[in-house]
C-alpha cells in the first residue's frame, strides 16, 4: 500500500531586503529551516530596475531560477548571456566557480532555489540549462482539474528534459477548486511545498497551506495528498535525494569543510582554480546598473 507523507513544519516566508534593492521572501536558508538537504535556500524574489543582483561569485552548488512575472537579463564571465521571462527556467550549475550578474529588465517576481552538490561534483565545470515556458512539458493528473509543469524529474509519465547533478523533482502545480488527488514522491527524497497563491490542504493530516508558506514533508512515504476546497491553489512541489555530507556555507560559497571555504576565498582572490576570469571581468548589465544608480 502507498505510504502517505504528512507535513512536519509550516514556515511563513517574510519579505526582507537582498542584493542591491531587491526584496525576497526566504524560507529555506533561515534559522527556522536551514540546510534542508539537499536544498540550501529558497527565495521568492521581487525586484525591478534599477535594483538587482550585480556581479557576484558562486561555487559548490546549483542555482535554479524560475520566473513568474517579468524579464531578467543574465550574464557571466564564461560568455553566457540572455534573458528569461514569465514561466522560463534557468538551471545553473556553478560547480568550481562562476561569476555572474542577474538584472531585471522589468518589474519581476520569481523563485530561486539553491541545490547542493556532492563533494564529487562541487568542482565540476559550470554549465547552464535553460527552458522557455513553451518548452517545459505539462501533464494533468488522471481525473483531476489541475495542470502540472514538469520543471525537473517526472510526473504522471511525463519527464522534464532538464538533467540534474543532484536528483531533483521540481513541479509547478495549478489546482482548481474542489479537487483531490495524490502525487508520487520517490521514497528516498526529502521534499517541501511552497505556496504561491491561494490555499490548499496537504499531506495525510490535511495541513492548511497558504500563500508564502513553505510546508516540509515527512521523510517516510511515497505519496503526497493534495486537496482544494473553496479556493484554487498555485504551488511548487520540490523534492530531492539527500546528499548526507557536511555543509559549510559562507555567503555564495558552499563546500564540505572550513578548509574548503578558505581555499575558495584564496582561489577567488588570486583568480585561479576556476576563477581565472574573476579579477578582470565586469558584466555589461552590471555596469549599466551602476550608471543608473
Amino acid at each position: 500500500m502507498p505510504a502517505r507523507r504528512f507535513i512536519t513544519k509550516v514556515v511563513k516566508a517574510i519579505a526582507k531586503s537582498e542584493g542591491d534593492g531587491a526584496r525576497v521572501r526566504r524560507s529555506i536558508g533561515t534559522n527556522k529551516l536551514r540546510n534542508f538537504d539537499p536544498f540550501l535556500m529558497l527565495d521568492e524574489f521581487m525586484v525591478e530596475p534599477p535594483a538587482g543582483f550585480p556581479d557576484h561569485p558562486h561555487r559548490g552548488f546549483e542555482t535554479v531560477t524560475y520566473m513568474l512575472e517579468g524579464i531578467v537579463a543574465h550574464e557571466d564571465f564564461a560568455g553566457h548571456q540572455g534573458k528569461i521571462g514569465p514561466g522560463d527556467l534557468q538551471w545553473m550549475t556553478a560547480g568550481r566557480g562562476i561569476v555572474h550578474a542577474e538584472m531585471p529588465q522589468t518589474k519581476c517576481r520569481g523563485l530561486q532555489l539553491w541545490v547542493n552538490l556532492s563533494a564529487a561534483e562541487k568542482m565540476c565545470e559550470p554549465r547552464y540549462q535553460e527552458l522557455l515556458d513553451k518548452d517545459i512539458p505539462r501533464v494533468s493528473p488522471p481525473g483531476a482539474r489541475a495542470v502540472i509543469k514538469v520543471i525537473s524529474g517526472h510526473s504522471f509519465g511525463t519527464t522534464s528534459p532538464v538533467v540534474t547533478k543532484t536528483p531533483t523533482m521540481y513541479l509547478d502545480l495549478k489546482v482548481e477548486k474542489h479537487v483531490k488527488f495524490e502525487h508520487p514522491i520517490p521514497k528516498n527524497y526529502q521534499g517541501f511545498l511552497y505556496i504561491l497563491q491561494g490555499e490548499g490542504y496537504f499531506g495525510s493530516e490535511g495541513t492548511l497551506g497558504q500563500a508564502h508558506h513553505t510546508l516540509t514533508l515527512s521523510e517516510d512515504g511515497d505519496m503526497i495528498s493534495i486537496e482544494t476546497r473553496d479556493s484554487a491553489v498555485h504551488f511548487v512541489l520540490v523534492a530531492g535525494e539527500p546528499i548526507k555530507e557536511p555543509i559549510v556555507q559562507h555567503g555564495p560559497f558552499v563546500m564540505n569543510h572550513s578548509s574548503d571555504i578558505s581555499q575558495t576565498f584564496a582561489d577567488y582572490s588570486m583568480g585561479v582554480n576556476g576563477f581565472e576570469r574573476a579579477r578582470t571581468w565586469r558584466s555589461k548589465i552590471g555596469n549599466l546598473h551602476q550608471n543608473r544608480m
